[in-house]
């Protein structure tokens, strides 16, 4: 197995900026959004959870769905979704409506990136039995195949076959997970450790009779410099992630690298 296998030379550099939704007035994320979409960023990522997971822990936070609803009208080109939904917030069908609701609004720009949960707060506080690691794994495993199914019956349909993203790193449940339901892989696995889990992919993947080339390699950005992106590079992965909070966005991070993206594209 080699980097090509993972990224061949049609799949472009692309990045994608994950906009907390914490810490402002939503008036506030709105900009943030607008300057994002601006800039040429390609995907516009929340996140899914109820309490802020960096900062005063109690500050303001707003809910992911019904932000992405309103992302979806407030924009025209920039893709968006979550980074990531968690799958035990929600019944599959309710998720895969959801989905499909705010792919039409975006007109077709709907990414579902999507995992197992793991902020037991979220768990505690709303009511959500939050289980083992395990158990959740094997619900989201359990959940995919009845969001692509609910996808085919809905009226009207998506606009397009939605990309499924799916966060984490666990070889023996999530990477299987991935080989069989992803379009998108995401973690924040540091280049060494990248090469042996892409291998594991790989490995699952043959399994099943997969082409890994139909999955696209994610990993995040944030507070790494252009040695480690490139060596990123060099193992495969082509959508690029960078988390920004409020009350302070990092437009500047933001800006740094759409420049390495676009140089990596040129």
């Amino acid at each position: 197995m080699s980097s090509a296998d993972f990224a061949p030379d049609r799949r472009p550099v692309r990045l994608g900026v994950q906009i907390a939704p914490q810490h402002a007035p939503y008036e506030v994320h709105r900009k943030t959004l607008q300057r994002v979409e601006d800039a040429g960023v390609d995907i516009a990522f929340n996140w899914d959870h109820f309490y802020p997971l960096s900062g005063d822990p109690e500050g303001m936070h707003f809910e992911a769905w019904t932000e992405l609803a309103a992302w979806a009208e407030q924009t025209t080109r920039i893709e968006l979704g979550p980074l990531v939904n968690c799958n035990s917030y929600r019944n599959p069908n309710l998720q895969a409506d959801m989905a499909r609701t705010v792919d039409h609004i975006s007109g077709g720009r709907f990414i579902f990136a999507t995992g197992s949960g793991w902020a037991k707060r979220d768990y505690d506080e709303y009511g959500y039995d939050f289980g083992t690691a395990g158990s959740r794994l094997d619900a989201l495993a359990r959940d995919l195949p009845v969001i692509r199914e609910r996808w085919t019956k809905l009226n009207p349909a998506p606009t397009r076959r939605i990309p499924i993203l799916i966060g984490g790193k666990g070889e023996q449940k999530t990477l299987r997970i991935v080989a069989e339901h992803a379009d998108i892989w995401h973690s924040f696995v540091d280049p060494e450790t990248l090469v042996h889990k892409l291998q594991v992919l790989q490995d699952h993947a043959a399994a099943i009779g997969r082409d890994v080339s139909e999955i696209e390699i994610s990993n995040e950005l944030r507070d790494r410099d252009e040695a480690t992106a490139d060596a990123l590079y060099d193992a495969g992965v082509r959508l690029f992630t960078l988390g920004i909070t409020a009350p302070d966005h990092d437009f500047a991070a933001m800006d740094r690298w759409i420049a390495w993206r676009d140089a990596k594209n040129a």
